[in-house]
């Protein structure tokens, strides 16, 4: 039950990160929204710790800053993997910077929705 209200909690996180950020979007059906939700779960589980092990050095030197570039990068992981559900525009630069918002909107949403949750048990 947990892994499904966590999807749940990640896609509505999507959705407000669409909404927010004007350079991501995400084919807008609730189906495409919940196998974006999965991808971004299992790149979160399986890539994530790794690339956050590999770069603890530059993390610990920028006192845990380092952490929103790694966010920003697997959302760039999951927008690839995902294909035609997920589009982030832009090209260099600005589609570094719109990655990175949208990993920091998509972290706030994720906490006020999971702290809602939590409290309406």
């Amino acid at each position: 039950m947990n892994i499904v209200i966590g999807i749940l909690v990640t896609a509505a996180a999507l959705w407000v990160t669409t909404a927010v950020v004007p350079g991501i979007r995400v084919e807008s059906s609730l189906t495409s929204f919940l196998i974006v939700a999965v991808i971004f779960g299992l790149v979160n589980v399986f890539v994530k710790p790794i690339i956050k092990l590999l770069s603890l050095p530059i993390t610990i030197i920028t006192l845990g800053l380092f952490t929103f570039v790694i966010n920003a990068l697997m959302l760039m992981l999951t927008a690839s993997i995902a294909g035609n559900a997920m589009s982030i525009a832009g090209s260099g630069t600005a589609y570094f910077t719109t990655t990175l918002i949208g990993s920091i909107v998509i972290s706030v949403a994720s906490a006020v929705i999971g702290w809602i949750m939590r409290g309406t048990n």
